[in-house]
């Protein structure tokens, strides 16, 4: 059976949110998450958090301002992910409303690697930039800026990432606008890099109507720009608290509005989705991949070309690229998924309280993707190598509530100095990079930090859901009341559960099964298991999610069933 938890909420807030106007399942849902008032969920851009909480965000666009003003040439240097391209297109096309003259440089991630390396700046120099302005990336860049310096070259760092150390000495000689540096009074420090970058295009713009810059001609809209906000905040899995979902609300009403750029409905269209329809849930599994599909098999600059693209004429065969190769991706990362479980065959994974894998047929681009699937699976910190050539493995980590993945490895660190030649990330998610030759000792170094973090009882899955559904909620008001809240990390999407019978089941698509489900509490309907070819037993116990399904220009209620297991009569 499945181990199942159902969040636990308040009725008097659940009470109060419907007395405030939300329908009852939503209040409900929403008070199971946390949701205590009205103001919890906001819904307008007057509620966004101000840029004078971020630290040094005032002095950023003051000087930006000052660059405008004197003409100088500004360099934006990305990450190569989703939040890095959406980041930099922002960068660009906010930058360039106001007035400045702006280019962009990406490193490809398998010559120059992650972050505003020293070589990145070599590439960059070649440019003449007066100023380089970092997006998603530059926290930990010591090297990078300093190279920069000497070669007469300013540096602007907006990141979002943890430094390495919670100590002023570890941050590099710049100025720094990231709401996770010492000292930052910011509420949310769950920014994306591209929120981080929208909060300092606010601050310019409020520092150029300081110096009468308007006077004689409109103001940007920034708020155009929250399209590619929205898709970089969700891309990135970054904690969808107030403030993070207000700005994916607010990108989300412009693509449901048609006013998303080009690039964005191109995506869309290639992937068969409608954006007129978009959903938190389309930007995370639908349009995000495929951005990301070229910095993994690339160059990101494919990707941020089409967000750039001026008309969809242009956006079309960037995102028909962007398709194809996110097609290929799916193929390597199906061999990778299967060479991986031949290797766990021959591993105890029950006795261990982690993963570490390595085959030197493995891509680069795709080990994260790959310990994802693996962390989901075994329920295991996870970590993923490929070979990343000079006799150095590149690994990928993913992992699961209770271990804080960067802590863990800084850990490793501290225990075993000069093991890993560098890494970083986050909570549930970091990089590092290992000679070769040392992947046995870390695996075991890995290993014992995990068995020091973790307890038994963390390695057990437990499947949080919001209870069962009734009968009388199986509205398709409520199915798309849900579909268009903006749900994300750390504000799951509602997941529920229920006794099934199968009354029905065919195969689609070639691994698809098309479902006919009842229970005793009156439920009936139609549903969906993706990725299971093989039948279904009688009788199981399920979760779900409550999904609007389009057919036929016909919208009806759907089970999108998520786990199951079989149950007795």
């Amino acid at each position: 059976m499945l181990n199942l938890v159902t969040r636990p909420h308040s009725a008097p807030v659940a009470e109060h949110l419907r007395r405030a106007g939300y329908p009852p399942l939503l209040a409900r849902l929403y008070a199971a998450r946390g949701v205590a008032r009205q103001e919890d969920v906001k819904t307008r851009l007057a509620e966004l958090l101000p840029y004078t909480d971020m630290l040094h965000c005032e002095a950023a666009g003051a000087r930006l301002a000052d660059a405008i003003h004197r003409g100088e040439r500004l360099l934006v240097v990305a990450d190569y992910d989703a939040d890095g391209a959406t980041a930099c297109a922002l960068a660009l096309r906010g930058l360039a409303a106001i007035g400045a003259t702006v280019d962009y440089l990406v490193p490809n991630r398998f010559e120059y690697g992650y972050g505003l390396s020293p070589e990145i700046v070599a590439l960059a120099a070649q440019r003449d930039p007066d100023l380089i302005i970092t997006v998603d990336n530059g926290i930990a860049a010591h090297a990078g800026i300093e190279a920069a310096r000497r070669l007469g070259i300013e540096v602007l760092v907006t990141d979002h990432h943890l430094p390495a150390q919670n100590t002023e000495m570890s941050l590099p000689e710049a100025l720094i606008v990231n709401p996770n540096q010492p000292g930052c009074p910011f509420p949310s420090k769950h920014l994306a890099g591209v929120g981080v970058m929208f909060y300092v295009l606010i601050a310019l713009r409020a520092e150029l109507r300081r110096r009468g810059a308007f006077a004689h001609r409109a103001e940007p809209n920034l708020a155009e720009l929250l399209d590619l906000v929205a898709l970089g905040t969700v891309a990135d899995v970054v904690r969808m608290d107030a403030n993070n979902r207000l700005l994916v609300d607010q990108g989300l009403k412009l693509m449901r509005a048609g006013r998303a750029r080009p690039g964005i409905n191109a995506l869309f269209r290639a992937a068969g989705r409608d954006p007129i329809r978009a959903s938190a849930g389309d930007l995370g599994f639908v349009v995000g991949p495929r951005l990301n599909a070229a910095g993994r098999l690339d160059d990101m600059s494919r990707g941020i070309a089409c967000l750039l693209a001026g008309s969809e004429t242009e956006a079309k065969p960037l995102a028909a690229e962007l398709d194809k190769l996110n097609r290929a991706r799916r193929e390597i990362e199906t061999d990778m998924q299967a060479q991986a479980l031949a290797l766990l065959e021959r591993v105890d994974v029950a006795e261990g309280f982690s993963l570490a894998l390595f085959d030197p047929a493995w891509h680069q681009g795709v080990v994260g993707l790959l310990a994802s699937r693996l962390k989901e699976r075994h329920h295991r910190p996870t970590i993923a190598f490929a070979d990343g050539g000079e006799g150095l493995l590149k690994g990928s980590g993913r992992s699961i509530p209770g271990l804080h993945l960067r802590d863990a490895l800084d850990r490793v660190d501290k225990h075993h100095p000069g093991l890993m030649l560098k890494f970083g990330g986050h909570a549930m998610a970091a990089g590092l990079t290992l000679e070769r030759g040392r992947l046995e000792e870390f695996s075991a170094a890995f290993e014992t930090a995990c068995q020091e973090l973790l307890t038994p009882a963390d390695l057990e899955k437990v499947i949080e859901t919001d209870g069962e559904l009734a009968a009388a909620d199986l509205r398709l008001d409520n199915a798309l009341a849900i579909r268009d809240a903006v749900w994300g990390q750390g504000f799951p999407p509602p997941l529920f559960q229920a006794d099934f019978r199968v009354d029905g089941q065919r195969l689609v698509g070639e691994k698809h099964l098309r479902l006919k489900l009842s229970s005793a509490g009156g439920i009936h309907g139609e549903g969906i298991l993706f990725n299971q070819d093989s039948p279904l037993p009688d009788l199981i116990q399920a979760t779900y999610r409550l999904e609007v399904n389009e057919w036929n220009g016909r919208q009806s209620l759907q089970f999108n069933v998520e786990h199951w297991a079989a149950r007795d009569a």
